[in-house]
């Protein structure tokens, strides 16, 4: 006998192997947002009834008892994130959620009684929000806080009081005749053709030029990024799955669950940037296909990644985008070269292809007004508009890199010793001790080349260290 249907919320009845009967109730959630469960067993079905409505009783009676209908609203509003928000929400989002109860909402209005909060209340709360409600580095922002904000803060206010109307402390919630700001997304920026190559060209120099290339090949998030090890691609077949992402919670690199499930997916890497990727595993000599150049065995700060994007975009005078964006340019240059919405969809990691119509939704207009224009002069013979037309090929840039001030990080130092005498230095960090080898040349080409051959051969040796440190 399989599984046995109950009321949802009262859990679950099935038969073992062992052919005794397990019931099952979901108690709460745990810090990730994944379920925990109870359960109990019983030699027949009845029992197993009997236990579980026992189990979920006692559950019931170790649940937090309600408030007093005398409480104020700051009381209430910690109560109902602890019970009810926190346990189904991921650390990453409690982060937002106990910066808007505890540092915005509570100090302001926490106070008031929670029958005696009126709509005006709120709605002078909102203001005053969005006129100098800003807690850090006003000086540097400005006093006003964004109307995302203000509205984060309303849909938590609201949500809170819906809860409170339902388990009757409230006869109707006050936050429903109050007016949110209205908030507009960012506006999103793609990279042409040429100043992507030129982003490259940089980003060659400056040590990223696999990362951002990985990226607009494939336009993972940049947390997914961070977090890909080279356990992740199979260089066989191409195939690189995403299982992971890298998030700054409380001050604090964490290793989290992509951000839907549709999030956790495979994508086929071309040849092209699988052979760049060998080259540069050879040159991480880490489990972390980007590692941070400061800590050992750790992945890239997303913080530094985006400052680092920032230095690379201004030195290829390229216009000022978010990473965000970058995903972006490769979803567009997708769709701009034929690739279906479906298969957009999965790379990407959407949860459904609508919603890459929706945020697509100017390429796909231009693209349904060229097939129509095909159509056309399929059909009807008319002339095809020029806006219609096959692009012409991109012509090459010939955009020279900028020269840091700052060699790239992993290619050692040059100095010059005298006049005809050069001294190349390379110094990694292995296992907590510092291992220096020079190297020295009668010009600075010379210098070079050989810095960098032993830099290969330093690598392949410290990898061989790391290994036996670990197995040791």
């Amino acid at each position: 006998m399989g599984k046995q249907k109950t009321k949802r919320g009262n859990g679950s009845i099935h038969l073992r192997k062992d052919g005794r009967w397990e019931g099952r109730v979901v108690i709460g959630r745990n810090e990730k947002g994944l379920p925990k469960t109870k359960n109990v067993l019983a030699q027949t079905r009845r029992e197993c009834q009997e236990k579980l409505k026992a189990l979920r009783n006692s559950i019931k009676g170790a649940v937090p008892k309600q408030p007093k209908a005398g409480i104020t609203f700051g009381a209430w509003l910690d109560h109902w994130y602890r019970s009810d928000c926190k346990p189904t929400i991921s650390p990453k989002t409690q982060t937002d959620y106990e910066n808007r109860i505890y540092q915005h909402i509570i100090p302001e209005i926490g106070h008031i009684p929670l029958t005696k909060l009126t709509s005006a209340d709120l709605q002078q709360f909102y203001i005053r929000l969005k006129q100098g409600g800003r807690l850090l580095q006003p000086e540097r922002y400005g006093p006003r806080l964004s109307d995302r904000m203000v509205k984060c803060c309303h849909v938590t206010c609201r949500a809170a009081l819906d809860k409170a109307v339902s388990q009757g402390l409230l006869l109707k919630n006050p936050a429903a005749a109050c007016k949110a700001p209205t908030t507009h997304p960012k506006e999103m920026q793609v990279l042409a053709q040429e100043e992507m190559q030129r982003l490259l060209i940089q980003a060659k120099e400056d040590g990223c030029y696999e990362l951002l290339l990985l990226d607009l090949t494939t336009g993972l998030r940049r947390g997914e990024l961070l977090a890909l090890q080279w356990d992740d691609l199979d260089f066989q077949t191409g195939e690189l799955r995403i299982t992971r992402q890298v998030q700054r919670i409380r001050g604090e690199l964490t290793i989290t669950q992509p951000k839907t499930r549709s999030s956790s997916r495979s994508i086929i890497l071309p040849k092209v940037i699988l052979d760049i990727l060998k080259n540069h595993r050879q040159c991480t000599g880490s489990r972390w296909m980007f590692p941070s150049p400061r800590k050992e065995d750790s992945p890239r700060d997303p913080a530094a990644v985006r400052k680092k994007l920032s230095t690379i975009l201004e030195r290829a005078g390229c216009k000022h985008v978010r990473f965000h964006d970058l995903r972006h340019t490769f979803a567009t240059n997708a769709l701009e070269h034929g690739m279906d919405v479906k298969t957009l969809s999965a790379i990407i990691g959407h949860v459904s292809s609508a919603t890459t119509l929706n945020v697509y939704a100017h390429v796909t207009d231009g693209m349904r007004q060229s097939a129509a224009a095909k159509i056309d002069f399929a059909i009807a013979k008319a002339e095809p508009r020029p806006d219609t037309m096959v692009r012409e090929k991109p012509v090459r840039t010939s955009f020279q890199a900028v020269k840091g001030k700052y060699r790239k990080p992993g290619t050692g130092c040059i100095s010059r010793i005298r006049d005809q005498l050069w001294e190349g230095r390379y110094s990694p960090k292995v296992n907590g001790k510092r291992m220096t080898r020079n190297v020295y040349a009668h010009s600075e080409e010379e210098c070079e080349e050989k810095l960098a051959r032993l830099i290969t051969e330093m690598k392949e040796e410290t990898a061989l260290l790391r290994a036996q440190a670990k197995t040791g």
